[in-house]
């Protein structure tokens, strides 16, 4: 008897708790008759249903008259050989800034389907990223646990995701090694399982040293740990991935396979500066479309980089009529770019058209949505989400783009022959970022980098969907 009260006492507060919120924006049962009321009851809205029921919305809502299916055709098209794939990963930002360098190497050297290692680099950003998570929790650890950038931390551990910054800071630091030397691993093409794997053991990591922190440990133990931490994450990612090559030999061949030299030995930094060899930390600039925020002004983000040692990314905020004669100018002189954007939005992943007439989903619904870029961004609706090589665009007689198209990382058989072709509509809407090198940038523009960029937090909308 005593325990059925005591129940019933524990159980009281809820149920008053749920009495007094009756009629204070719940659903009460006149809105509900109010809300069935506004149902349509005809023969189409049955019809439909009846449809969706065994059909995808997409299928239902494509457009097969929309003009831009059809249309392959592009003025100006950097040369290409060889669509890389990046299976069931997240990499598409270190395929896309190595697809950039390749393409360079390719020309200069008149080489065929020629890849850099990924696996060697993400090697590296794996372990550069454990890293900066282990010494960023060591920096922070006098705030609280439920302080937002230390929630943040341990809700983001490790990512197979990044930037073209990551690219930087990875390839300068660890240097690159050509495909055959470091080949892909099934974990490399399939990164869920070793990040869950990686991200337990940091999590646990960062609360050790969380707590040795509160014990009063010193700043040299504390390191000390981190460096046994990290012999650990460093033997999960070589038995997942393989250990790094540090020294291999290699010929350099043209498109028939002839040899263009003799057989040499090298690390990967003397690959690196032998076949590349360029200022890409100081040669690019990272250029942004975000309606939300004031133009030509200058951001940061938090903790945006790839290693604890590299350096913060600073994007410049353009509207996207200054963004575009860069991006045409870098394709006419034969240069392609790392970009990134929303990829998902009305794709036609068939065919591989990226326009904004894919789909008519305000007829299938009745209803419209009518919210614009700025809107999206700052709701979280839409953010940067894959990163692929833009290499082509469609100018008319007068100059101006009709659509445009990237190289993407999904396969030869994705898409249009492993490519994406996006209509300039679209590209309004939907491109976030570019990486432009600075010979194709106005000076004007050039100096703009050159103020103090705004500090915006990791969490920030626009970079809450990185690729």
């Amino acid at each position: 008897m005593k325990k059925i009260l005591l129940t019933l006492l524990l159980a009281a507060p809820a149920a008053l708790l749920c009495a007094q919120n009756v009629g204070k924006g719940g659903i009460t049962p006149e809105m509900l008759q109010e809300i069935r009321k506004a149902q349509p009851a005809d023969q189409n809205a049955t019809a439909l249903r009846n449809a969706l029921a065994g059909t995808s919305i997409n299928q239902l809502a494509a457009n097969p008259a929309n003009p831009d299916a059809s249309d392959t055709y592009f003025s100006h098209r950097v040369p290409s050989k060889g669509i890389t794939d990046q299976h069931s990963s997240g990499r598409c930002w270190l395929f896309t800034g190595l697809n950039v360098m390749r393409a360079e190497m390719i020309r200069e050297h008149g080489l065929g389907e020629f890849q850099f290692s990924q696996s060697y680099c993400f090697f590296y950003d794996q372990l550069e990223k454990a890293n900066l998570f282990l010494q960023a929790v060591i920096d922070n650890a006098a705030k609280p646990m439920d302080d937002q950038l230390v929630e943040w931390l341990f809700k983001n551990p490790l990512s197979d995701g990044g930037t073209f910054c990551g690219v930087i800071d990875v390839v300068t630091k660890y240097g690159l090694v050509p495909a055959e030397v470091m080949p892909e691993s099934y974990s490399a093409n399939n990164t869920s399982r070793m990040a869950s794997i990686l991200s337990l053991k940091l999590r646990e990591y960062g609360l050790t040293l969380r707590r040795a922190a509160a014990k009063g440990e010193k700043p040299a133990v504390l390191q000390k740990r981190k460096t046994e931490m990290l012999a650990t994450v460093y033997r999960i990612l070589a038995v997942c991935l393989g250990e790094p090559v540090q020294q291999f030999t290699w010929t350099l061949r043209n498109a028939d396979g002839k040899p263009l030299g003799e057989t040499k030995e090298y690390t990967p930094l003397s690959f690196y500066n032998e076949y590349i060899g360029k200022d890409l930390r100081g040669g690019y600039i990272m250029v942004m479309n975000d309606p939300s925020r004031p133009y030509h002004k200058t951001y940061t983000i938090d903790l945006d980089r790839h290693s604890y040692d590299g350096a913060q990314w600073t994007y410049l905020n353009l509207p996207m009529d200054e963004i575009k004669p860069l991006a045409i100018a870098s394709i006419c002189d034969s240069t392609m770019m790392y970009f990134s954007c929303d990829v998902g939005k009305f794709l036609d992943s068939k065919s591989g058209i990226l326009s904004l007439r894919n789909y008519d989903y305000a007829s299938l619904f009745s209803t419209d949505f009518p919210m614009n870029k700025a809107e999206r961004i700052s709701t979280f609706a839409s953010a940067s989400s894959h990163a692929m090589t833009l290499m082509a665009v469609d100018l008319d007689k007068e100059g101006r783009p009709r659509k445009w198209m990237v190289e993407n990382s999904w396969g030869p058989t994705s898409g249009h022959h492993g490519h994406l072709i996006m209509t300039d509509e679209w590209f309004d809407e939907y491109m976030f970022r570019l990486v432009v090198d600075r010979k194709y940038v106005p000076a004007a523009t050039l100096r703009l980098m050159e103020q103090e960029p705004v500090r915006l937090p990791a969490w920030d909308p626009l970079f809450a969907g990185e690729e």
